[in-house]
């Protein structure tokens, strides 16, 4: 969801520079790039240590709601990738949202989209986050599919990670982070130019690596 269908990326780091702000904690972009695609749990371990004088709880709360909060003023969708999500769904193929964010962000996501996705696994769903496969493979068993029949796509480091160990095939797209190479794994600049029948392609185990030997 965060960074690949929409660009919520920049929601994150600065709800995280308000709450690190609030406590007089430096806190830079650099910083927020470090959270990206990591569970909860993780970011907020992060800011409490380096100073947010919170619980953890406290502080998913704050960021959640404050996200939420943004997302609901204004979808900022990727294009590309909405397009694609809009053409896949035209074609009647199941879709699943995987996201390390918890279900009150996730359903405001899905409040806009309410018929793209048939299952929903949220950070606050699974015992381990990315980069752990869980998510993925319980996507899997809730659309009744093997994961070798899915195509996931990932934008971060974490997500890519989660994907790829799960068994799916695999696709990172080069948003805000570095995509590293891995045997199998798909890696575009963007979706733009994508269709079923890549989507189809791709399941049927051709890659496409557009990075060659830049990450």
């Amino acid at each position: 969801m965060d960074g690949t269908l929409i660009d919520s990326e920049p929601y994150w780091i600065a709800a995280e520079t308000e709450l690190a702000r609030r406590f007089g904690v430096p806190w830079s972009h650099d910083d927020g790039l470090q959270l990206v695609g990591n569970p909860l749990p993780v970011s907020a371990a992060v800011l409490r240590e380096r100073g947010v004088d919170m619980s953890d709880d406290e502080i998913i709360g704050a960021l959640l709601w404050r996200v939420r909060e943004q997302v609901l003023a204004s979808v900022p969708w990727q294009a590309d990738a909405r397009a694609l999500l809009d053409a896949t769904v035209s074609a009647g193929i199941p879709c699943a949202l995987v996201t390390m964010s918890y279900t009150p962000l996730a359903e405001a996501l899905v409040a806009a989209v309410p018929d793209a996705f048939a299952v929903v696994v949220t950070g606050d769903r699974v015992r381990h986050g990315k980069p752990d496969p869980e998510a993925f493979l319980t996507a899997a068993t809730e659309l009744g599919v093997d994961i070798e029949r899915c195509v996931a796509f990932e934008d971060s480091p974490a997500g890519v990670t989660a994907a790829w160990a799960s068994g799916a095939k695999s696709v990172g797209i080069r948003r805000l982070t570095p995509i590293e190479p891995r045997p199998g794994l798909s890696r575009v600049r963007s979706l733009a130019g994508w269709d079923v029948d890549t989507v189809r392609r791709v399941a049927a185990g051709e890659v496409i690596d557009e990075l060659g030997d830049s990450v």
